[in-house]
């Protein structure tokens, strides 16, 4: 099998400000072809070569699975957000972020917190098991939920090139904006598709 670069669902400035089109030129672009590319070279000829990206993921270790989960983890990150999608979310989702983190302006802040708080490259996530509990984890590189059996339906990227271009070393800034571009349709039908 052979992985191909999903085409954005928006053009490249349709995220403006909160992401410029140089970033997402550079970061999904450049960075994301790269993860894909190496990725499809080490799997060559090996028992990898027929698995999915997430069964790579939960499988290999060291620079294969780095380069598995860099290339997944930006497809998720890159598909949940829209410049006119839904901006909270509703029903089972919004019920369940409330149940667990008190309210949804209190989630966006743990999510926030854990974002800064991670110290150097990494990602924020928020994961569901199979019984439809949520949690909030921080992982450094290439870290991925999945080798811990969670399913990640949101992810913040907190590698420095996903915001250094547009925010230099403001990475709060970074995270509060990122509020306004989040499309909760797409985390809605990523949590209903985990359970």
């Amino acid at each position: 099998m052979k992985f191909t670069q999903p085409r954005l669902p928006y053009s490249i400035d349709a995220l403006a400000p909160v992401i410029s089109p140089l970033t997402i030129d550079y970061h999904y672009g450049k960075h994301e072809k790269a993860y894909i590319d190496t990725l499809n070279s080490l799997i060559e000829g090996t028992e990898y070569e027929d698995m999915s990206m997430e069964e790579i993921i939960k499988s290999a270790d060291g620079k294969l699975f780095n380069q598995a989960s860099q290339a997944w983890n930006h497809i998720l990150y890159f598909f949940q957000f829209s410049p006119t999608g839904k901006r909270e979310p509703i029903g089972k989702l919004r019920d369940k972020i409330e149940e667990q983190f008190g309210s949804f302006d209190e989630f966006k802040k743990k999510i926030e917190d854990a974002g800064v708080t991670l110290f150097g490259s990494g990602w924020v996530w928020l994961s569901v098991d199979r019984e439809g509990s949520l949690f909030i984890t921080q992982g450094s590189n290439a870290a991925n939920p999945l080798k811990q059996g969670l399913i990640p339906i949101f992810v913040f990227d907190v590698w420095e090139h996903a915001y250094y271009l547009d925010y230099q070393n403001r990475r709060a800034e970074y995270l509060h904006k990122l509020w306004d571009i989040v499309n909760w349709d797409v985390i809605e039908a990523r949590f209903d598709e985990a359970l």
